[in-house]
């Protein structure tokens, strides 16, 4: 069984981390963390490096923690709701985290498109969790 989170590197995108890590440890699974992109025009190379060291620095991080890890950078043209919902399914997905954002009154009716697909089509409990102070 395996902890799937969503990561990008934003305050939500370090709380879901922090979440998972959390429940990976706590159940004794494997955490698997995925960093989706679509791709195109605006992911170019410059980007792309960006991406790749953020990763290494979660990657030394989770080693030096002693969790059970794989980091998958993924730029398929997908959503990054339908590779969450994939690789949960693959890796045998006990548990999704992802990272909310802290929306307006009004957006709060909304709830951001790619959470709601994952909420709707993970196969798994999600647990969704906002930034605090100290991300």
């Amino acid at each position: 069984m395996s902890i799937i989170v969503g990561y990008i590197p934003t305050r939500e995108g370090r709380a879901a981390l922090r979440a998972a890590r959390a429940e990976a440890l706590l159940r004794q699974d494997k955490l698997v963390v995925v960093n989706s992109h679509r791709g195109g025009r605006d992911f170019d190379a410059e980007e792309a490096q960006r991406f790749e060291e953020e990763l290494g620095r979660v990657q030394h991080d989770l080693d030096e923690a002693g969790v059970e890890h794989e980091v998958r950078a993924l730029v398929r043209g997908n959503e990054p709701a339908e590779d969450l919902v994939e690789v949960a399914e693959e890796s045998d997905g006990r548990l999704i985290v992802i990272g909310l954002r802290r929306r307006t009154p009004i957006g709060k009716l909304i709830l951001g498109s790619n959470a709601q697909r994952i909420l709707l089509e993970a196969t798994c409990p999600v647990l969704a969790v906002k930034a605090g102070e100290e991300d």
